[in-house]
């Protein structure tokens, strides 16, 4: 049986890990360096870096803080946010992290995740995919969850996966930093869908929604920011409270 994973997110501004709601209303949670060998001492299955202003500022990613966490921490990690050409990737990759997230610039330029996927492998780029509900169906959002694309949600979860990514990283914008749990809908009709692996981020705010993404909303991985950031829990805790309630863990 392969183990759910716990994933928490440093969201990255000015060099500083930042959290929000619903995208919005940043406020400062750390140092990224610190804020990462916190969650690799806790026994995270692996880290989240995204730079999230990189893409409406038209930026690359911040190529040296991802080395300098990268050297500091023991598991896998991944990367996104001012990512829009292959050499972005491997620069990314050089610098110490196993995967990328892939999200403004996919869905500008499907053919990144493609050719990226050829190029490194599929194990390497996850389709990141911020989502937030319209009346009948959800919608993809791009630039930081800034700008509405008029694509439906579950139909580029599918072109995705066709095109080679190895993994979607789904955020519910309605659920970000709300702490009311994940967006189960949402995530069950991406999982249902795809037959790639899921992580699920956006409205982590106690224990019990960690077990209902799992087993509700099928999730493969769980992501939580600020719950972690903020020392309401521990990946210990979440690890320890899903492995008594039947669900396999790394411990």
């Amino acid at each position: 049986m392969l183990t759910k994973r716990i994933i928490p997110c440093l969201d990255i501004k000015e060099g500083r890990v930042v959290k929000g709601v619903k995208f919005l209303g940043l406020r400062d949670a750390g140092d990224p360096v610190e804020v990462a060998k916190l969650y690799d001492q806790q026994g995270a299955d692996e880290l989240v870096f995204l730079d999230i202003t990189a893409s409406v500022e038209n930026r690359k990613t911040l190529v040296e803080l991802v080395q300098r966490i990268a050297q500091n921490i023991f598991m896998p990690f991944t990367v996104g946010g001012g990512i829009g050409e292959v050499q972005d990737i491997r620069n990314i990759l050089n610098a110490g992290a196993e995967k990328v997230s892939l999200n403004t610039q996919a869905v500008k330029f499907p053919q990144l995740i493609s050719d990226s996927a050829k190029r490194f492998g599929s194990q390497c780029i996850v389709a990141a995919i911020d989502a937030q509900r319209q009346a009948d169906h959800w919608e993809v959002f791009i630039n930081g969850g800034r700008t509405p694309t008029g694509i439906d949600v579950l139909v580029w979860a599918e072109k995705v996966a066709r095109l080679g990514a190895g993994e979607i990283l789904l955020t519910s914008m309605d659920a970000d930093g709300t702490k009311n749990g994940y967006d189960l809908e949402l995530t069950a009709a991406i999982t249902g869908k795809i037959n790639i692996p899921v992580i699920a981020s956006g409205g982590a705010g106690k224990l019990e929604d960690f077990y209902n993404v799992f087993t509700q909303g099928k999730a493969d991985a769980a992501l939580a920011a600020s719950l972690f950031h903020y020392q309401e829990l521990s990946v210990k805790q979440v690890k320890s409270y899903l492995k008594e309630r039947g669900v396999a863990v790394r411990l």
